[in-house]
């Protein structure tokens, strides 16, 4: 057995690539909340490619990634700081209900899309409606929640 191994692989370099900054990683990935709910998956889909630290993934999902290698199968739990980060309580805005479609129907829990001054679209929550005033959250909607990051990673190659 060791000298068919060894015919086969006869001069070639073996190694595995372990993820490092600049990694091109190909896996499957899910978010979850705490509650086992599913955010975001690519399980039952295309795996995702990207290279670690080309702003694909936030920096402290990647941080979680380091060290890992093909096959590796790994559940971490991520805090908001390192996720989404806390509310912010500044990104609460009150807003005159005039101010919405008349034909709009105003109530808590509904995903409203505003521009900002350069024109992009920011998405807001509604998260209050009293008398007049209509309180949107523009925070992120998983902002202050812990998250469970799972991956499997399928393919990891580095330059040389």
């Amino acid at each position: 057995m060791y000298e068919l191994l060894h015919q086969l692989f006869k001069g070639k370099k073996m190694s595995v690539a372990i993820i490092q900054n600049g990694s091109k990683i190909t896996m499957h990935f899910a978010l979850k909340l705490a509650e086992d709910q599913v955010v975001d998956s690519t399980f039952e889909s295309e795996p995702a490619t990207f290279e670690l630290g080309d702003g694909n993934l936030l920096p402290g999902f990647e941080e979680y990634l380091l060290g890992l290698t093909t096959g590796d199968k790994k559940l971490f739990e991520v805090p908001p700081e390192k996720a989404f980060g806390q509310p912010n309580p500044q990104n609460l805005q009150e807003m005159k209900r005039k101010d919405f479609p008349v034909d709009m129907p105003i109530a808590p829990g509904l995903m409203v899309s505003f521009a900002d001054a350069q024109g992009q679209e920011l998405p807001g929550v509604i998260d209050k409606v009293e008398g007049d005033w209509v309180t949107v959250d523009f925070n992120h909607p998983l902002a202050g929640k812990t998250l469970i990051f799972e991956v499997q990673i399928l393919e990891v190659s580095n330059a040389d």
